[in-house]
């Protein structure tokens, strides 16, 4: 059957899993993806599934060999391209486990492309779990129907921030003190959008952060938000003036 709108189903279970992928590659899947398909969805041999690797779009599969621990797959076709993600990158000050996780999750659903711990004076947290904000990002995209995962880089110190980024690539933040309106001020083009920890920036960074080159302090609304709400929406804004959620005429 020719893919189409509504083929293949969109109840069917999809996974990420490593390139590359094409017409006839076969998987070996163990650990948690064949418990996930075999125990969870209940696939069995003849049972399909939605595949992606980050990079090459989404392939349907089907269980050409289900075992109790493991599960065999092999690729069919495509069904769709890999998307074009806007080049916006998040960088934020960690919070607790549960809100930097909802914040990952929610940031990967938003179409985020970058997502950057950042150590500030005021952060609370300072051991970052790569591993499970991986795990989280894999898995808000397989929920989300995105055919690539947000990259999570290793966690640096805003003063190495400043200091290595690319000036080339309009620094947006989030200043509590004021700023530009966020719907106003994000433009196309790459981004790299900059919120605080929960005591906001002190009055030493903030200076720094502001005397950045291509640096454009941004204003969220009259109303103090948490630090992970804040975030979220300043890349929804973005991604609604200036990204991907923007209604072609």
């Amino acid at each position: 059957m020719p893919a189409t709108p509504a083929w293949p189903p969109k109840s069917l279970p999809r996974l990420f899993v490593p390139g590359p992928l094409g017409p006839g590659v076969s998987l070996e899947l163990d650990g948690g993806q064949a418990n996930y398909l075999g125990n969870v969805m209940r696939l069995k041999t003849g049972d399909q599934a939605l595949l992606f690797d980050g990079a090459s779009g989404e392939w349907l599969a089907r269980v050409s060999d289900a075992g109790k621990k493991r599960m065999t797959l092999t690729i069919e076709r495509k069904t769709g391209d890999q998307e074009a993600v806007p080049d916006c990158w998040l960088a934020f000050a960690p919070v607790k486990r549960s809100p930097t996780d909802w914040l990952v999750e929610k940031a990967t659903e938003l179409g985020v492309a970058r997502l950057m711990p950042v150590i500030t004076r005021r952060t609370i947290v300072e051991r970052v779990k790569l591993e499970r904000l991986e795990a989280i990002a894999i898995e808000a995209a397989e929920q989300c129907n995105r055919t690539s995962v947000p990259h999570i880089a290793e966690p640096l110190s805003l003063e190495a921030l400043l200091k290595g980024r690319d000036h080339e690539r309009t620094f947006y933040f989030a200043d509590e003190n004021g700023g530009e309106h966020a719907a106003t001020a994000f433009k196309p083009g790459p981004a790299l959008i900059l919120v605080g920890p929960e005591g906001g920036f002190t009055d030493e960074e903030r200076v720094a952060i502001r005397a950045a080159p291509n640096s454009i302090a941004i204003s969220l609304g009259p109303r103090i938000l948490r630090a992970e709400t804040a975030a979220l929406a300043a890349l929804a804004i973005y991604m609604a003036v200036a990204g991907d959620w923007l209604v072609a005429p």
